[in-house]
């Protein structure tokens, strides 16, 4: 068969579905290539992560004989048949972004089932091991992890030693639940090779503050650049333009006297009210946001 792949989102970061479909089907004999108008195909995978805010739809190609669409970008009940999910990645797809790096998942899943987040729809509301890390890294000296809550797995003790073992530099893409934290497992936290550890404060009716200092207390950590926080902003229905301004930067504010570096996320950032969108660029210019601690003394024109 002859395969072309249309990766719907950007070649900004790797499409593991689409990596893992072009190792399965190359195992098989058939020839895999990124879609051209210019060639005749006998199926063509489309794969979009985001909605239509961020990913427009793209025309359907007619020089093929059957197109194939998947991603949460097309719904939320399509699925990798379990022996393509479990292959080894071709890597040769991104080969500028994929260079001494492996992605995936070691678990799926999520307890939260936060409002403005599909994980928990998607992949139910417990999160499970899928994956060990044999499976999906061969010695690369960087580990990409895509899980979206790894320390509510009941294996995570084993995982976290693993990723320790490898000795690779871990990034934890999606952020580790600050609330699942304790002394057993930041010991073994502590042990991963990480330039930063990223967690999340999104909902503003929510007090984390002792979890972040627990934290800040069990793991040692002192460079603030070590620890990072993503602060979603905009989001909160019955909320009043000025009160999800005041709960960002109550949470901004928060996160620096306790010595991490928040990073502010925008939910519907097309529709966001301009002070939540200044207050993005203050916060995450961190020459800015070092040099004024007070938005309300931001100079839009100078920063």
């Amino acid at each position: 068969m002859h395969i072309g792949l249309i990766d719907a989102d950007s070649h900004h970061f790797p499409n593991l579905a689409l990596m893992k479909l072009s190792a399965w089907h190359k195992a098989r004999g058939d020839t895999v290539e990124w879609w051209s108008g210019f060639s005749q195909y006998d199926r063509v995978y489309i794969s979009k992560v985001f909605d239509e805010t961020y990913s427009p739809d793209i025309l359907e190609p007619v020089n093929t004989r059957e197109i194939i669409k998947g991603g949460t970008g097309y719904g939320l009940d399509n699925r990798l048949p379990d022996e393509v999910e479990h292959v080894y990645p071709d890597y040769s797809l991104y080969p500028k972004l994929t260079k001494e790096t492996a992605y995936g998942f070691l678990t799926r899943g999520c307890p939260r089932a936060c409002s403005f987040c599909i994980v928990a729809e998607k992949e139910g509301r417990a999160s499970k091991k899928v994956a060990d890390l044999s499976e999906w890294w061969y010695g690369q000296k960087y580990i990409k992890l895509l899980d979206p809550n790894l320390l509510a797995c009941p294996e995570h003790m084993d995982l976290l030693g693993k990723l320790a073992d490898s000795g690779a530099w871990v990034d934890f893409t999606q952020g580790l639940d600050v609330r699942l934290t304790n002394a057993r497992n930041v010991e073994l936290i502590r042990c991963i090779r990480t330039k930063n550890i990223h967690f999340a404060w999104d909902n503003p009716a929510q007090d984390l503050t002792e979890h972040f200092q627990q934290f800040k207390d069990l793991s040692g950590i002192k460079d603030y650049r070590k620890l990072g926080v993503y602060v979603l902003t905009n989001y909160g229905d019955g909320e009043t333009p000025e009160e999800k301004l005041e709960n960002a930067l109550r949470r901004i504010n928060t996160l620096r006297d306790l010595g991490y570096s928040p990073y502010v996320m925008i939910y519907d950032k097309p529709h966001a009210p301009r002070a939540i969108r200044l207050v993005q660029r203050w916060c995450n210019n961190r020459l800015v946001f070092g040099a004024e601690p007070d938005f309300y003394k931001f100079d839009p024109k100078r920063g």
